[in-house]
This record gives structure tokens, C-alpha cells and sequence, in this order.
């Protein structure tokens, strides 16, 4: 099971914020092309993003959906992509101090992938998903930027 790890200069809330907008699922998962529709209840259990994942013109239409929800502790998520397979993905943010340390775990669950064997599959799922927690911290801090600075009132 590949395990990949980033602290990030924010709290698990903007994490979180992120991670529950379904349309911004492309702009930081590696391989998703494209955002085709995504359920009024993402991301409670059960609800779902139609994603299109490759490059064009060899797209793969396809869904991701949300196994269980612990906001804005954990999220876990059943990922497809036949003809290639399934995957189980979890997301963990923990506080620390200075931020929130994301862990991200992956694995193949179904299909043709999962003959990959692991020695081979773990590095390709490893340096992706470190480039996925890459995307994801830019658009994670940056909105934790754009909040106005909380004030402090002397009594």
C-alpha cells in the first residue's frame, strides 16, 4: 500500500474545504482530465464525482465515491478507472503544530492493477500522490490566505 505524507501551512478545515468541493477534484488529483457532474451531497457517504481521468482523446469516463466521512479528520474514497481497476484511497489530516499533516493512503482493491505487483505499483502510486499533495497544499493555503486575519479584542 503505497503511503504518502505533507504537512501543510494550514488547518485541517481548509484541508477539508477543498476535499468537499468536488469540482475542484481535478485541480489536484493527478490523471483526472475532467469534472463531468458531481452529486448535490458530495462528499457524504455514498455520493459520488463523474470524473473523466487520461488525456484526450483517450478519456476514461468514470466516478469516484465517498466510502466514509470524518470532517476533518478523514476521508476515504473508492476510486475507478476500468478497464483498469479500483482503488481505495484515504485522506487523514492531523493537526501539528505549524499546520496539518496530510497522509495519503492508496491501493489497487480490483481489476487488472491489482496483478501489478507491489514492488512495481507503490513507487508509480507513491511520486503521483506526492505530486497530488502538492496540488492539494497550493489550493489548501492559499485559501487559508484569503481569510481575513481573525482580530483580537483587548478587554
Amino acid at each position: 500500500m503505497s503511503r504518502t505524507t505533507r504537512l501543510m501551512s494550514c488547518s485541517p478545515d481548509d484541508v477539508f474545504e477543498i476535499l468537499a468541493d468536488g469540482w475542484s477534484f481535478a485541480s489536484w488529483v493527478v490523471g483526472a482530465a475532467r469534472i463531468r457532474e458531481v452529486d448535490a451531497t458530495w462528499p457524504q457517504s455514498g455520493s459520488r464525482i463523474h470524473h473523466s481521468v487520461g488525456l484526450w482523446p483517450a478519456l476514461i469516463d468514470d466516478t469516484t465515491s465517498v466510502l466514509h466521512l470524518d470532517r476533518p479528520h478523514a476521508l476515504e474514497l473508492k476510486v475507478r478507472a476500468w478497464p483498469t481497476g479500483e482503488g481505495k484511497v484515504r485522506l487523514e489530516c492531523v493537526p501539528e503544530e505549524g499546520g496539518t499533516r496530510v497522509i495519503m493512503t492508496e491501493d489497487a482493491t480490483k481489476g487488472p492493477a491489482t496483478l501489478v505487483p507491489r514492488l512495481v505499483r507503490d513507487p508509480v502510486l507513491d511520486a503521483r500522490n506526492t505530486e497530488a499533495l502538492r496540488r492539494l497544499a497550493y489550493l489548501a493555503e492559499r485559501k487559508a490566505e484569503s481569510r481575513p486575519a481573525k482580530r483580537v479584542e483587548k478587554s
